[in-house]
């Protein structure tokens, strides 16, 4: 069930069907990125529309996993999408394709996940983007 769960999390919602988040999410979930927690499906919805505004095309595709033990999934993914621009101290032109992988920990309560743990390649997402 709750690699079921996982799927329909990174190929569904990440892949654009973000209001996914009010049935994916408890009303209580809190994600962890590097720097900034987001508590709520609308601050999950938030943070997404905001990482994918500088791009087009986006893409998340599942790499490895995922991987259940006990309320807890983990998976690799790679997202992959067009620069659109605005994204301070990028100087590589609009249109460039980005890539880079990471990696998701994530707890279940029930049929929903209720906590978030990311961590993603920002090295090679500088790189790709030119910042320095």
């Amino acid at each position: 069930m709750t690699s079921d769960l996982y799927r329909r999390w990174l190929l569904e919602m990440w892949n654009g069907d973000f209001e996914l988040a009010y049935e994916l999410v408890t009303p209580d979930f809190t994600g962890h990125w590097p720097g900034m927690d987001v508590t709520g499906p609308a601050g999950l919805v938030e943070a997404l529309q905001q990482g994918y505004a500088p791009f087009t095309g986006v893409k998340v595709t599942l790499d490895v996993g995922p991987i259940v033990d006990g309320d807890l999934v983990s998976a690799r993914w790679t997202f992959t999408g067009g620069y659109r621009g605005g994204i301070p101290g990028a100087s590589v032109a609009e249109g460039t394709e980005v890539a880079f992988s990471g990696h998701d920990i994530l707890r279940a309560e029930g049929d929903r996940f209720a906590e978030y743990w990311v961590i993603s390649d920002a090295q090679t997402f500088n790189k790709k983007l030119g910042i320095s």
